[in-house]
């Protein structure tokens, strides 16, 4: 389970959302917006996917055929809007594609000069575990009301004669409000929260509650590029809400990279909560918060540029929340419950390194901070495959659903299960052979924490396939309108993952961070089995022989490909300690675009020799537009 999971579920459909939708949908989360994973979420673009599913199920357009709703008559000829709508919606989506892209490297690269900044450090973990706070508190209390509630809601007013004025006035007025109220009611309980959700102690704790001072203002600029992104949705200017997130990284970096030049990095100068300053916490902090607040005001130019003539305006009475409000309080109620639980598992994280930092070294005993950089990398597979696949094909099952077709539900929840499986088996493979150099990536080139991110990352991998499949599986019940039975899923999941977490935080210190990855990949495993149980009572046989047997024809050709990039990796030194891939992180990168690139070739040769029609499906597009670039002869 994950931040990104929990965001990214669609209210209940009320019909197939229209070609724009999933073009808009088409990744940019944390893509992570949320960041992915419980971390990942927090980085930066939260619910891009999720909102634009929901902004184009409501619109104007939902309820019609699929033919109609692209631009063509129901004879087949061409109504114009083809032409203008549709090359809009591709320049758009091209856009919003080469923005995720943008902003996912530079989270990446932020993550790796944090490494290099404080890790190692017991500033590390305190940062991390402080900095996770906020994207999760504005999920549990306000993102469930943001996402299934007044989202909805802004992309039907936008139908309205005066383009939504009115109502939108009202909402931000509402939102702002609401949104600062919960910012100071949190800010005002830092120390008892941060006493709750953290196991840390003595000054440790101290400097978890400074960190908390600076970060958790968050909460409101989180809660205010949400609202003003979907104004911007609603009245299709996509590009802005898509780049956003591009310019809060460049401003986080370019905090790092002050800290670094003005405090050192971690190899040269050891941070220690006893020598850590108060301008230390402004760079280091404080940036943070600030690149949070520019990727909320940059929005502020485009929704006045859609000239709605927005005032302030108050009262909700009439609008239709309420009625609203009822409909997706299951969807309200799933991610309340996922986010409690990764409350606890916050504090289970923060136990390792939580005493004062002169207890053990803090290099020896892997924290918050080497999970945080396993869980985003762990994802990232299902964040650019399986998003992309999942949301091109709820477009399906929408249709399908609204028709009453059960038949054409199963065919595309078959076709989505073995299309994003040739990808995300891979990957979970390649992920366990490639820890290694992951894990020096984000190490700052401290052997030892690139060792304790590649056996987390390794851990969570095995899991990886089997979160996208159960993603996949959760969308059918939301195409069907059953926000219901996902709700009863999560709470079973987090039955189990509070168990497995609660037993992690049992073991020695130095293996707790492990249990946890081996709790996340338990929860991982067990949930698409669960989810398989409700959903063949619902709708039947799905195909399961046949995706069964298409996953394990993928394994094979994974399984081979992993064995030679094993192989391959003993020639860059990987079994000794000394060796060239856990030399540096240039060393890891070049061992990365190596190896990662021969496992990747000999993995579709196998499957080309095994005849696995999907890949054509996966290679035919894209060699088709290779080809269209390249000049005729």
């Amino acid at each position: 389970m994950s931040n990104e999971e929990r965001v990214q579920i669609p209210p209940k459909p009320t019909a197939a959302p229209r070609v724009a939708a999933h073009l808009l949908s088409m990744d940019t989360s944390m893509l992570a917006a949320v960041q992915a994973s419980p971390h990942s979420a927090m980085q930066a673009d939260p619910y891009t996917q999720s909102q634009s599913l929901v902004t184009d199920a409501t619109d104007g357009t939902a309820g019609r055929a699929p033919s109609s709703a692209a631009g063509t008559s129901a004879d087949g000829t061409s109504t114009g809007r083809e032409s203008t709508g549709g090359t809009s919606a591709a320049r758009s989506g091209a856009s919003m594609a080469i923005g995720t892209l943008a902003s996912r490297i530079l989270g990446f690269i932020k993550g790796m000069v944090l490494a290099i900044a404080i890790v190692g450090t017991p500033v590390a973990d305190i940062f991390e575990g402080s900095n996770y706070l906020p994207n999760l508190i504005f999920v549990m209390l306000a993102g469930g009301v943001f996402n299934a509630v007044l989202i909805p809601q802004i992309a039907k007013a936008s139908k309205d004669p005066d383009r939504g004025t009115e109502f939108i006035s009202r909402l931000l007025t509402i939102g702002i409000l609401g949104l600062l109220g919960l910012t100071v009611v949190v800010m005002l309980l830092v120390v008892p929260i941060m006493g709750l959700t953290m196991s840390f102690t003595g000054r440790n704790m101290e400097l978890a509650i400074t960190f908390g001072l600076f970060l958790l203002p968050q909460i409101f600029f989180y809660g205010l590029y949400s609202l003003l992104g979907q104004v911007l949705n609603a009245h299709n200017a996509f590009k802005a809400y898509a780049w956003a997130p591009v310019i809060n990284n460049v401003v986080a970096i370019a905090g790092l990279l002050v800290f670094i030049a003005v405090a050192g990095s971690a190899a040269a100068t050891p941070h220690t909560v006893e020598n850590w300053t108060l301008g230390e916490t402004w760079m280091l902090a404080g940036t943070a918060t600030l690149g949070i607040v520019v990727q909320a005001a940059v929005l502020i130019i485009p929704v006045h540029r859609l000239g709605l003539n927005l005032r302030p305006k108050f009262g909700l009475k009439g609008t239709g929340l309420g009625s609203t409000a009822k409909i997706a309080s299951w969807t309200m109620g799933t991610m309340i419950i996922g986010n409690l639980f990764f409350l606890v598992i916050l504090r289970v994280a923060t136990i390792p390194t939580g005493g004062d930092s002169e207890a053990a070294p803090q290099s020896d005993v892997p924290g918050m901070f080497v999970l945080s950089r396993a869980t985003e990398l762990y994802i990232m597979p299902h964040s650019i495959i399986a998003l992309s696949i999942a949301t091109v094909m709820f477009t399906a099952m929408a249709h399908a659903a609204a028709s009453k077709d059960l038949s054409g539900v199963r065919s595309s929840l078959s076709t989505a299960l073995r299309t994003t499986g040739i990808a995300t088996v891979f990957a979970g493979i390649a992920l366990v052979v490639l820890s290694g150099p992951f894990g020096m990536l984000f190490s700052g080139n401290q052997p030892d924490v690139g060792r304790q991110v590649a056996i987390t990352l390794a851990i969570l991998a095995i899991g990886a396939p089997f979160y996208s499949i159960n993603f996949i599986l959760n969308r059918v019940f939301y195409a069907q309108e059953n926000a219901k039975t996902p709700f009863i899923i999560q709470c079973i999941m987090v039955g189990i993952g509070l168990c497995t977490a609660l037993a992690a935080s049992q073991l020695p210190h130095e293996w707790i961070i492990y249990g946890l990855a081996l709790s996340y990949t338990i929860s991982n495993v067990s949930a698409p089995i669960i989810s398989h149980f409700f959903l063949r009572a619902k709708l039947g046989d799905y195909g399961g022989g046949l995706i069964l047997r298409a996953h394990m024809r993928y394994l094979i050709a994974a399984l081979v490909a992993g064995i030679a990039g094993e192989v391959i990796l003993r020639f860059f030194g990987s079994s000794t300690p000394e060796g060239f891939m856990w030399s540096s992180i240039a060393a890891s990168a070049i061992v990365l675009a190596v190896v990662g690139t021969a496992m990747a070739i000999i993995y579709i040769v196998i499957l080309k020799q095994l005849r696995v029609a999907e890949v054509d499906a996966l290679l035919n597009p894209l060699l088709a537009k290779v080809r269209n670039r390249l000049p005729s002869r």
